[in-house]
């Protein structure tokens, strides 16, 4: 029973042993960051007709891609292949292109997930798991409108919009609604984008040697992958374009090829009368792109300005005409003219020349040359070309004429009469000036002569002036000193007056004092009875009350029995007053 079991548990060890280096030895395998695994089956049920990605327990190709990480199949019922995850880097979309699903409604071409075709919503920038054998993958740039251009959409897919409407959500056609300047991931399949300048444009005629469209320029991007997008976004437009007006050119179409160059190499080429060479925009480098200057984008014209004057004369002129599309009328214009050469070849264009001619032909060439008829030409043109293309939608700034070719059998017989009239002209002018100058020169004179008088007379002023100020001064002080004395005067008085009346008061004062105190004696004296006894009382009331007497005996003769003789018999001989203190 023993050995039996351990048997059992040594089989079952080996059985694990054997599982595990199968398992780990050969059904494992890691996949790394950014890839995925595509498995095949080996087994299992036959995949139906038109299917193409096996769902589990079919054979073939699983739907079901493994992500990064480690696994464990079997190598006996699959086969693997490990790919790279489909990456789609900023700025890209990826458009993608179902092999499998449902199949699509009757006149769709987009697909929504699950059915076949291609899907209407595209892949923004990252990383897609998703299996190439049943999904098309296609990195094409995002839509980046620059500053200055506005995108307008025509809607690939859904009903065909009423003529001369706009599309509106399910509607094949132009769309309202427009990109403003940004990034928009956006199908190509499902909208087509067209870039167009907003703002101010410039039509420039050269006479008999034609002219140019000279749109604004790209604005240089801070963001060095932006705009490159942006570029190329003006590129493909270029292109456009180009395709257009060689379309056009074999119907009679009088726009010319398309060029971009540099902005000052175009205005030369165009001032210099020279045509515009056909020239191909390569790709630029990502390392390079920022050290490139930014393209200046034109179309040359093979029309001219050319009309009979009043008297007969051929005129031909150089002229720019500058015009503006605005945001909100972009829309329209594109939808009824097209793009910015068919606008200029169907609207701008023939107004140009037709205004031009019927204004210029009541205007002689002699009007063209002196006086101010080249001026009011000019305002008549800017002004008819701005009324008449406003109902067009596009506003007229300029129309300036910058030269006017005359016939030399007119022009040189009026530039010499013009250059002789100028130089009298001239000349009286120089004798108006030698005049002016004398004038200047007296008048200078008179007017130092007046700045010496002025001087005089402002002296004499001051002098009478201060003469018055100081007479009002003594005036002023002696009318002070002879109200100080008043008051001086008066004040003496009333001091004087005080002093008697506070004399008089005070005698008054003392003669009733000493009054009452006289009276006041009398009385004592009479209380008394006797004057005698009052001085007696008033000596003995101003002795002191410790007052002792004491009487000494003495012999005749003595002082003190002379004092009988002094009223004071009464003591008697021998008496003496003696202060006798406690």
């Amino acid at each position: 029973m023993k050995t039996a079991f351990q048997m059992l548990v040594t089989l079952a060890l080996v059985v694990a042993c054997v599982w595990l280096v199968w398992e780990w030895g050969f059904c494992r395998f890691y996949v790394r960051p950014d890839e995925m695994a595509v498995l095949t089956a080996k087994t299992g049920s036959k995949l139906p007709v038109g299917q193409i990605l096996a769902k589990p327990g079919q054979r073939g190709v699983q739907e079901d891609v493994l992500g990064e990480g480690r696994h464990f199949r079997n190598p006996w019922l699959f086969e693997r292949q490990i790919l790279p995850v489909t990456w789609v880097p900023p700025g890209k979309v990826a458009v993608v292109t179902s092999k499998v699903g449902e199949p699509l409604p009757p006149g769709e071409f987009l697909a929504e997930r699950g059915q076949k075709g291609i899907w209407r919503n595209v892949l923004g920038p990252g990383k897609y798991r998703i299996n190439p054998v049943g999904y098309q993958i296609d990195i094409v740039d995002a839509i980046s409108i620059p500053i200055g251009y506005d995108g307008v959409v025509t809607s690939l897919s859904g009903t065909q919009a009423p003529p001369q409407a706009f599309a509106k959500a399910g509607e094949k056609g132009v769309r309202q609604d427009m990109l403003q300047p940004g990034l928009y991931f956006v199908n190509p399949r499902e909208y087509k984008v067209d870039v167009l300048e907003i703002g101010v444009n410039q039509v420039s005629l050269m006479g008999k040697d034609g002219g140019a469209v000279i749109t604004k320029s790209l604005l240089t991007s801070q963001n060095e992958a932006m705009g490159r997008l942006q570029q190329n976004v003006l590129q493909e437009q270029q292109v456009k374009r180009a395709n257009y007006m060689r379309s056009e050119a074999s119907s009679g179409m009088r726009l010319g090829r398309l060029e971009s160059a540099p902005a000052t190499k175009a205005v030369e080429t165009l001032m210099g009368g020279r045509r515009g060479r056909q020239t191909v925009m390569e790709d630029m480098a990502p390392a390079d792109w920022r050290e490139q200057e930014m393209p200046e984008f034109s179309f040359v014209l093979n029309q001219f300005v050319e009309f009979p004057s009043r008297d007969g004369f051929e005129i031909s002129l150089d002229m720019t005409v500058e015009f503006e599309l605005l945001p909100k009328d972009v829309a329209w214009l594109f939808r009824t003219y097209g793009d910015l050469p068919a606008t200029v070849d169907k609207v701008i264009m023939p107004q140009i020349l037709s205004v031009s001619r019927l204004k210029g032909s009541a205007y002689g060439a002699k009007d063209f040359i002196v006086g101010e008829g080249r001026e009011k030409f000019q305002n008549e043109l800017t002004d008819s070309l701005a009324k008449t293309l406003q109902e067009k939608r596009i506003l007229i700034h300029n129309a300036l004429i910058r030269h006017v070719n005359v016939p030399d059998q007119i022009l040189n017989p009026i530039q010499q009469a013009s250059l002789a009239q100028e130089q009298d002209l001239t000349n009286q002018e120089k004798q108006n000036t030698a005049r002016k100058l004398a004038e200047l020169n007296t008048e200078l004179s008179l007017i130092t002569q007046r700045r010496e008088q002025v001087a005089q007379e402002t002296e004499k002023i001051k002098a009478v002036i201060q003469a018055d100020q100081e007479k009002q001064v003594a005036e002023i002080y002696g009318d002070t000193v002879r109200q100080t004395a008043e008051i001086e005067k008066q004040t003496a008085g009333v001091r004087a007056e005080r002093i008697t009346t506070l004399g008089q008061a005070d005698a008054e004062v003392v003669r009733l004092i000493e009054g009452e105190r006289a009276k006041g004696q009398q009385l004592k004296v009479k209380a008394f009875g006797d004057p005698e006894a009052y001085n007696l009382w008033t000596l003995a009331a101003a002795l002191d009350d410790d007052l002792v007497i004491n009487i000494l005996h003495a012999g005749p003769g003595t002082l003190w029995t002379d004092l009988e003789k002094a009223g004071l018999a009464e003591i008697g001989a021998g008496q003496a007053l003696t202060p006798k203190k406690k």
